[in-house]
C-alpha cells in the first residue's frame, strides 16, 4: 500500500476522488514500475515489487504535475487534477488533466488541461500538447478575440489510448470553459471536443478531428478511443472508433485520420442567447447510426397508456425540444422553462470490441437534462451559467416525471451491437430489470410491461456501466437493484449471445454493477470479476467462476 498525505492540496483538489487505476512498466530485465496520480495531482513512481518510491524518478519518486506545465498554477488552489490512470507505453508515461464540473464555472478564466508525456525512468517531461493552441500553433485562430489566453479546461479527464506499433497516442479532449455557454470563447475552439492523434515520443500532432464545433452541450468525449482492425468492402483498415455522449460512434483510419465512412457537416439551429457564438454546422457520421436517442423529440414521451402519454406531452410543452445540437436557451426564453435533451450516450466505461467479428458493444442509458441559462454574478463572472448546477441531470431533467414514472419512455438502459465492418447496428436490447416502482405502479396495473432497462451505475449515476465480450458472450451486470423473484434485493449479472443478443444466463449480485467486468483464466478455469455496491452495500469486488 502506498499513499501521499497531501494535506490542504488534496482537500482543495478539483477531483477529490481516487484514480481509476495505475500504470505498469517493465524493461523485461527485472525493473518493474507502478505509476499513479494522486488526488493533489502528483505523479508517483513505485517499485512494483516493494511499493517503495523510485529514487531515480522525479524527486524521490514524485513528479509535481502543477509544475512545468507551461502555465502558472497555484500548488494548492490551481484547479487541475485527474482521476484517470497513467498510460504507460514504451518509455513514456502520459498524464491527462481534469477540472471541476463545468456547469457553473466560477470564472471564464481557468487552468488549461494540457497533456504531457514523461520519461518512464527519470520522470523528466518529454513533451507537452497544448489543447488550447498558443499563438503560432495550429488552431489558435479558432479562438476569437484572444479567448485562448484566459479560457481553460479542454483537458482529457478520461482514459487515453496508444498504438505502440504506429507510435501514436490518441487524446480524447473535453470541452473548454464552460459546459453550456461559450460566449466568452467565440470561434470553433480547437482542440475542444476533439480526438487528437499525437506522436508518442514527441507529442507532435499527427491528425485531429473535432466532434463538436464551439461546444456548448457538455458532449465532452467520455471514454478511451478503441483500436479496431476491421474490413470494409474488402479493404482491411487499422481503425480507431470513438463512442461519444451524443450517441455517435466516429470511426477513422487511425494512422491518417481519414473517416472510414463520410462525415457530413450539416446545418444546425442558431440559438438566441445574447453574446453567444454559434457554429452554423456540426459533424454527422453517415455510419454507424446513432446507438442512443438524441436531443429530445415528442415521440420519446412515455406511452404506456394514452392517459400517461397525454400528461407527458402536457409536461413537455413547458420546454424547448428538438434534434441533437438544438442550442441551449436562457431562462424563460420563448416562454420555455429550458431546453430538454438527452445528454448521455456512452460514458466513461466506453465499449467492448470483438476482434473475431468486428462487433462493438456499447452500453448506454437515457438520462434527461434541462438547460436554463441565467446571469448570476454572485456565482460566476460569466455572462451565463446553467441554473441547475451539476452534471448529473442538470436543472431537474432527471426528476421530470409523469405520476412518478420517467417522462421518457423505455428502454432506459440498453446494449447495442454495432458491426464496424459494415457500419450497421445488428441488435439492441434493454439491459436492466424493470424497477420495482414501475412494476408496482397503480397506473400500470394489468399491463404487461416488457423489461425496461435502467440507468447504469449504482444509484443511476451518469457514469454508466461497462460490458465484457468473450468468445461467445457479452456480459454485463445491472446498474440498479430490484426485488428478485426469490424476494432478495439485488441485481443480476447477465450473459447474452454475442451474435443475437438473446439472454443465455443470469446470476444474482448483492448490489449494482459499477464500472466494467473483467475476466481471466487460471488453471483452466475462467473467472469474471466486477465491482458492486448499493445504498446499503459498501463497494466490493465479487469474483464468479464459470463451471
Amino acid at each position: 500500500m502506498h499513499r501521499l498525505d497531501e494535506g490542504r492540496r488534496a482537500q482543495a483538489s478539483a477531483r477529490r476522488l481516487s484514480g481509476r487505476g495505475v500504470g505498469y512498466w517493465t524493461d523485461g530485465k527485472g525493473d518493474e514500475r507502478i505509476f499513479y496520480v494522486t488526488i493533489g495531482y502528483q505523479l508517483v513512481g513505485l517499485d512494483a515489487k516493494t511499493g517503495r518510491p523510485l529514487e531515480d524518478f522525479g524527486v524521490h519518486g514524485v513528479v509535481d504535475l502543477k509544475k512545468d506545465d507551461d502555465q502558472e498554477l497555484d500548488p494548492i488552489e490551481g484547479e487541475v487534477a485527474w482521476n484517470g490512470a497513467p498510460v504507460v507505453a514504451k518509455n513514456v508515461v502520459i498524464v491527462g488533466a481534469a477540472h471541476r464540473a463545468g456547469a457553473v464555472p466560477r470564472s471564464r478564466k481557468n487552468a488549461k488541461g494540457y497533456i504531457r508525456g514523461f520519461d518512464v525512468r527519470s520522470g523528466k517531461r518529454i513533451w507537452i500538447f497544448h489543447t488550447i493552441p498558443l499563438p503560432g500553433e495550429l488552431g489558435n485562430d479558432t479562438w476569437l478575440d484572444g479567448s485562448w489566453e484566459y479560457t481553460g479546461n479542454t483537458g482529457v479527464w478520461t482514459q487515453m489510448t496508444v498504438d505502440e506499433e504506429l507510435g501514436i497516442a490518441y487524446l480524447p479532449v473535453e470541452i473548454p470553459t464552460g459546459d453550456y455557454f461559450g460566449g466568452h470563447r467565440p470561434g470553433q475552439n480547437l482542440f475542444g471536443e476533439s480526438l487528437v492523434a499525437v506522436d508518442l515520443q514527441t507529442g507532435r500532432r499527427i491528425w485531429h478531428y473535432q466532434f463538436v464545433h464551439h461546444p456548448i452541450w457538455d458532449y465532452d468525449i467520455p471514454c478511451a478511443p478503441i483500436l479496431v482492425d476491421i474490413a470494409v468492402d474488402g479493404r482491411k483498415i487499422k481503425a480507431v472508433a470513438q463512442p461519444t455522449k451524443q450517441g455517435f460512434v466516429f470511426v477513422f483510419d487511425r494512422q491518417t485520420g481519414e473517416p472510414v465512412w463520410p462525415i457530413e457537416e450539416r446545418p444546425v439551429e442558431k440559438g438566441g442567447v445574447p453574446t453567444e457564438w454559434y457554429s452554423p454546422t456540426q459533424p454527422f457520421p453517415t455510419k454507424p447510426p446513432p446507438f442512443e436517442r438524441q436531443g429530445f423529440l415528442a415521440d420519446y414521451v412515455i406511452d404506456f397508456t394514452p392517459e400517461l402519454k397525454a400528461e407527458g406531452l402536457k409536461t413537455l410543452s413547458r420546454y424547448k425540444i428538438g434534434p441533437v445540437y438544438t442550442p441551449p436557451i436562457a431562462r424563460d426564453q420563448g416562454g420555455n422553462a429550458g431546453l430538454l435533451y438527452i445528454p448521455n450516450g456512452a460514458n466513461w466505461p466506453g465499449g467492448s470490441f470483438d476482434p473475431d467479428t468486428g462487433m462493438l458493444y456499447v452500453y448506454s442509458h437515457t438520462l434527461l437534462r434541462v438547460l436554463s441559462l441565467v446571469n448570476d454574478p454572485k456565482r460566476s463572472d460569466m455572462n451565463y451559467i446553467n441554473s441547475g448546477g451539476g452534471d448529473d441531470g442538470g436543472g431537474g431533467g432527471g426528476a421530470l416525471s409523469v405520476q412518478g414514472l420517467p417522462l421518457v419512455k423505455p428502454p432506459w438502459g440498453r446494449i447495442t451491437a454495432i458491426d464496424l465492418n459494415k457500419g450497421e447496428i445488428v441488435w439492441r436490447i434493454a439491459h436492466g430489470e424493470t424497477p420495482d416502482s414501475v412494476k408496482n405502479h397503480p397506473a400500470l396495473k394489468g399491463l404487461t410491461i416488457p423489461r425496461t432497462g435502467r440507468p447504469g451505475g449504482a444509484g443511476g449515476s451518469s457514469g454508466g456501466i461497462g460490458t465484457l465480450v468473450t468468445k461467445t458472450l457479452v456480459i454485463s451486470g445491472e446498474g440498479g437493484v430490484f426485488t428478485t423473484p426469490t424476494g432478495q434485493r439485488g441485481a443480476m449479472l447477465r450473459a447474452y449471445d454475442k451474435h443475437t443478443g438473446a439472454e443465455v444466463g443470469a446470476v444474482y449480485m448483492p448490489g449494482a454493477q459499477t464500472g466494467s467486468p473483467m475476466t481471466f483464466m487460471l488453471k483452466g478455469k475462467q473467472y469474471v470479476l466486477l465491482s458492486v455496491s448499493s445504498s446499503t452495500l459498501p463497494g466490493e469486488i465479487i469474483a464468479y467462476k464459470l463451471p
